[in-house]
C-alpha cells in the first residue's frame, strides 16, 4: 500500500508518515494541493489523505482534481474544522470518501485505509 498524505501543518503531516511507516506503510507526504498533484505525476498511490482546510487549494478541491485525473484513487479526508453536516455537503461535490477527524487515531487510520482496499 502507498499513500499520499497531504497537510498544510508539516509537523502533523511527518508524523503521521513516520507512524504509518512503522506499521509497514509507504507513505509520502506534501503541504499543499499544488505538490500533492506534482507529487501524483511522478508516482502511483492507492490512497490519498487529504486536509479539508489548507491554504490555496483546500482538500475537497483537491479531491475534484484527483477525480479528474485518477477516479479510481481512493480518498480519506482529514478535518479539525466545520460540522459533520459541511463536510457531507463538500463531500458530496467531490466525491466519496472517509471523513476522520483531527487529532487522528493511527490504528481507525489504518484501519479505514485497509477498508477502503478491500
Amino acid at each position: 500500500m502507498r499513500v499520499l498524505l497531504v497537510d498544510d501543518e508539516k509537523e502533523l503531516v511527518s508524523t503521521l508518515a513516520e507512524r504509518l511507516s512503522f506499521r509497514g506503510i509507504a507513505a509520502d507526504w506534501v503541504t499543499s494541493g499544488a505538490d500533492a498533484l506534482r507529487e501524483m505525476e511522478e508516482n502511483e498511490y492507492d490512497i490519498a489523505v487529504l486536509d479539508v482546510k489548507m491554504p490555496g487549494m483546500g482538500g475537497l478541491e483537491l479531491a475534484r482534481e484527483i477525480r479528474s485525473r485518477q477516479p479510481d484513487l481512493e480518498i480519506i479526508f482529514l478535518t479539525g474544522h466545520g460540522s459533520k453536516t459541511d463536510f457531507d455537503e463538500g463531500v458530496s461535490q467531490a466525491g466519496e470518501g472517509y471523513y476522520l477527524a483531527k487529532p487522528v487515531d493511527i490504528e481507525i487510520l489504518v484501519e479505514k485505509m485497509n477498508a477502503v482496499l478491500g
